[in-house]
């Protein structure tokens, strides 16, 4: 689309310049001016000696003229029948430099603009369907995950859902249905999982994971939260966001990762699963 853009662009500046090239021909042709050659300056100038002849003043002309009007002989007038005028077919016109240019750089810039419009309207308009931020996302089966957050450390990232996934002890679980009841994240937990968004809920910085404590830590001023995301130290209001997760019969995991469904953290002093920090925190003390 920007190189579609680009080239409208280098269409238009061409034909402008030619339109222009154009308009100062023609005014130079019908003015008579230009640059005069040595050779013919030289001429010029040696026949300005020469003796000029006797030639009328505009004024003997002019009387001439208005003698000629006045005592013109009268034309007879014509034995033929007038001939109806018939408009010409507007089909036949035949169009002007200028007006092809006007046409066609009017024309390039419809084409432009309706492009562009198109373009804007399937891009924010119509919800993408390459399954990225901002829609559903298939996480894959959920013993590839659970293996995914061992292998790294218990804290899983994805990118495309900029999203944390971290394991959820089961035996945290009658807390979990109490505290979670009814949000669509319970079913994530109830499988083992926590999809948490990787965005602190106190001024929007990225949180990341700290594998010493096994916290999320922000860098940004200090929140710290447990490894299911539930509030335990700093100026955060709540605990991390979390998206919706749907488990299927065959294991595949999905999240909706659109921004009407993300559920707010749980408030500060919910602590489900009991856990401490597990060793030297990344941030502050």
């Amino acid at each position: 689309m920007s190189g579609f853009v680009v080239l409208g662009i280098i269409v238009i500046v061409l034909l402008a310049l030619a339109a222009v090239f154009s308009t100062v021909r023609r005014r130079e042709t019908g003015q008579a001016v230009g640059q005069l050659s040595r050779e013919t300056v030289k001429r010029d100038a040696s026949s300005s000696d020469r003796e000029v002849p006797d030639r009328p003043t505009g004024v003997e002309i002019e009387r001439a003229a208005a003698i000629e009007r006045t005592a013109g002989a009268v034309v007879p007038a014509s034995s033929t029948s007038p001939v109806v005028w018939v408009p010409p077919d507007p089909e036949t016109y035949g169009a002007t430099r200028r007006q092809f240019l006007n046409r066609s750089i009017v024309g390039v810039m419809t084409l432009s603009i309706t492009s562009f419009a198109a373009a804007s309207f399937t891009a924010f308009l119509w919800p993408s369907s390459s399954g990225g931020f901002g829609g559903p996302i298939a996480l894959g089966k959920i013993s590839d995950i659970k293996a995914s957050i061992t292998k790294n450390q218990g804290f899983y990232y994805v990118p495309q859902g900029r999203m944390w996934i971290t394991a959820y002890p089961p035996e945290s679980l009658p807390k979990a249905r109490l505290t979670y009841k009814g949000e669509a994240c319970l079913p994530g937990q109830e499988a083992g999982i926590n999809c948490l968004y990787q965005k602190c809920v106190h001024l929007g910085c990225r949180v990341p994971a700290c594998l010493t404590s096994q916290w999320f830590e922000c860098p940004c001023h200090g929140s710290q939260y447990s490894r299911v995301g539930e509030k335990r130290g700093g100026p955060a209001p709540r605990g991390l966001d979390r998206f919706p997760v749907a488990v299927a019969p065959d294991g595949s995991v999905t999240a909706d990762t659109a921004s009407a469904k993300i559920i707010l953290g749980p408030p500060i002093g919910t602590n489900t699963t009991g856990q401490e920090p597990e060793g030297p925190h990344c941030v502050g003390g």
